[in-house]
């Protein structure tokens, strides 16, 4: 979508030279790291935006890939768009909405925001919906949500992993947190073990 522009920064056999894009990950489950790991293999300059404090599991992969962690507890919205300067893509991998529509607000002229999370049933909240829809149509911004996916996508992804797992096989691998007999559901469900992903085997 940036690429139409014939001011965009150039993209070089997939991959834009010299960090000229800054993108953002909102989250840093699965979804968000995996997604912070296709921005960096593209060249991006990328900052995972999380609510945990560093140092833990997910600061750690988004460090051995090359990307900034930034936590929540020690930086607001506003004062990561002032460090970060113009962004020209946020991932959103959360399910928040309230921090989504918060840092739409700061999203750079030709920014795209992308929604891949689904937030729970909660109280309403404020949007400034003259601001998003006038950055909108000056700004020259995308928003659009995704969640099905082809059988072109998942050749791609399979083809993203081989790659991540070429360039960083142990971050990769510690997406998967913890693996747990089905029989242990109640530390899995009821003890929240932390960590990235736990998943349960049946053997």
């Amino acid at each position: 979508m940036q690429l139409r522009l014939p001011w965009a920064c150039p993209i070089v056999s997939g991959k834009a030279p010299g960090h000229c894009h800054r993108a953002v990950v909102l989250g840093a489950g699965p979804v968000g790291l995996l997604g912070a790991m296709a921005f960096v293999a593209a060249d991006f300059d990328t900052y995972v935006y999380s609510r945990k404090p560093a140092p833990c599991a997910k600061s750690r992969v988004a460090e051995t890939i090359g990307a900034t962690y930034i936590s929540a507890e020690t930086h607001s919205l506003e004062q990561l768009a002032r460090e970060i300067g113009n962004i020209d893509l946020v991932y959103e991998a959360a399910g928040a909405s309230s921090i989504s529509f918060e840092l739409i607000k700061p999203l750079g002229t030709n920014g795209i925001f992308i929604f891949t999370g689904v937030s729970g049933r909660k109280a309403p909240i404020e949007v400034d919906t003259d601001l998003v829809m006038r950055n909108l149509v000056l700004k020259n911004q995308v928003l659009f949500g995704t969640v099905n996916a082809g059988l072109d996508a998942y050749e791609a992804a399979v083809r993203d992993l081989s790659l991540f797992m070429g360039r960083w096989p142990e971050a990769v691998r510690s997406l998967m947190t913890g693996r747990y007999a089905v029989t242990a559901y109640r530390d899995v469900l009821l003890e929240n073990p932390g960590g990235i992903k736990n998943v349960m085997t049946f053997d």
